[in-house]
């Protein structure tokens, strides 16, 4: 396996990459830092972020622009050390009861052991879709790209270009999509300790505290809403001519090689796979979950 560690060496997995990342968005200009008082900082000309939590508060921010359909990108240096019992959640989401939501949760664990990170998609108010996967590099070393791909047809979830996940729209199943929601982007950094690691065996550690994740190169190639009205990034709508009519699988065969390589190695859990949780019949939208 360890030939396929070495990941620097990565082509091109998706035809959406074509929008690129060179332009990261000015923190100060596209977000809005919400709750923690001082724990959240805004810094080096608003380049970078930075969340923290201690034994007081957590922090945390949300975009100042909501998003229907695109591709977002944040780069994000997990807390490092004893990290076990806090999450770092960066996701999409609407507001109210039956909002949708796409999430990246990074659950923290004891010093030298992988965190987990956590996808779920809700649509309508309603998720229990997860899967969990451990990382093939330490998150709090340097920091790494965590993109969400989003369009009518599926979401692609990516670490570093590498994609981990897709959840394909099944809507002809019955099963809903979110597709009609715009979104905001949010972060937060917050004590889960009930839950987070071992099932909430493994405590909190205070005297590590403060906490800090960092953020930096974000980057929308996407389509924002606002007043009713829309407007798509032309990086993102050249790339998207055909809206619905394109063929739904964007991933060539590098990339479905490395959605496979990361499924077969990394994830440790998958909803589709549950027998224990669905005994009478996994969900209709599993027979479409791989690619």
């Amino acid at each position: 396996m360890g030939q396929f560690l070495n990941l620097t060496v990565l082509v091109t997995v998706l035809v959406l990459t074509t929008v690129g990342t060179a332009y990261s968005g000015s923190f100060k200009e596209e977000f809005d830092l919400t709750w923690g008082e001082h724990r959240g900082k805004i810094f080096s000309g608003g380049k970078m972020l930075s969340l923290s939590l201690d034994r007081v508060s957590g922090s945390g921010f949300k975009s100042k622009k909501e998003y229907l359909f695109g591709r977002i990108d944040m780069q994000l240096k997990l807390v490092a050390g004893n990290s076990a019992g806090t999450v770092t959640a960066y996701y999409l989401s609407s507001e109210g009861p039956t909002h949708d939501e796409i999430d990246f949760e990074f659950l923290g664990n004891e010093t030298g052991k992988p965190y987990v990170l956590h996808t779920n998609v809700f649509a309508q108010g309603k998720g229990n879709r997860e899967q969990q996967f451990y990382l093939w590099f330490d998150p709090t070393k340097n920091f790494h790209t965590y993109s969400l791909v989003w369009r009518p047809q599926h979401i692609i979830f990516m670490v570093d270009n590498v994609p981990i996940r897709v959840f394909n729209n099944a809507e002809q199943l019955g099963v809903p999509f979110p597709k009609k929601q715009p979104m905001r982007i949010y972060s937060s950094l917050w004590n889960a300790d009930d839950w987070a690691t071992r099932g909430g065996l493994v405590k909190t550690d205070w005297s590590k505290a403060p906490f800090t994740a960092y953020y930096r190169g974000f980057n929308a190639a996407a389509c924002t809403v606002s007043s009713g009205s829309s407007f798509c990034d032309p990086k993102f709508r050249s790339t998207f001519a055909d809206g619905e009519s394109q063929v739904p699988n964007e991933l060539n065969a590098y990339g479905r090689r490395r959605l496979r390589w990361v499924q077969k190695y990394f994830m440790i859990y998958d909803y589709c796979s549950d027998l224990k949780r669905f005994p009478q019949g996994f969900p209709p939208e599993c027979r479409r979950s791989r690619v």
